[in-house]
């Protein structure tokens, strides 16, 4: 869940237990409506706490890759990143061998 969501569900399940069953309860309720503003009250908490209880998203793709070949004259044996683009992890692993000039075996953040 994005921090964007999260918020947003917080904020609504706040709203949610205080506003209406406090209207309710202000105005000399009945069993009905003293019931209806404790199931609304319960739901407004377990969104609160599903919603704190959510991990943020990922910042970006993964990139994995792993038992490469061989790269030569400048060439890339796993994941190219430019200048460390990408918001996500990479993870390179048994990456093959390089050979040559700029050449990269593994994760290349150059330009």
């Amino acid at each position: 869940m994005s921090q964007g969501w999260k918020i947003t569900v917080v904020v609504l399940a706040v709203v949610g237990v205080l506003s209406t069953p406090l209207i309710w309860l202000l105005d000399s309720p009945g069993t009905g409506q003293l019931a209806g503003a404790t199931i609304q009250a319960a739901v407004g908490i377990a969104a609160l706490v599903w919603a704190l209880f959510q991990r943020p998203s990922s910042a970006g793709p993964t990139d994995k890759a792993s038992r490469t070949g061989k790269a030569s004259r400048g060439g890339v044996t796993g994941i190219r990143r430019p200048g460390g683009r990408g918001g996500g992890s990479a993870t390179a692993e048994r990456t093959g061998e390089a050979s040559g000039t700029n050449s990269v075996s593994g994760i290349d953040y150059s330009n």
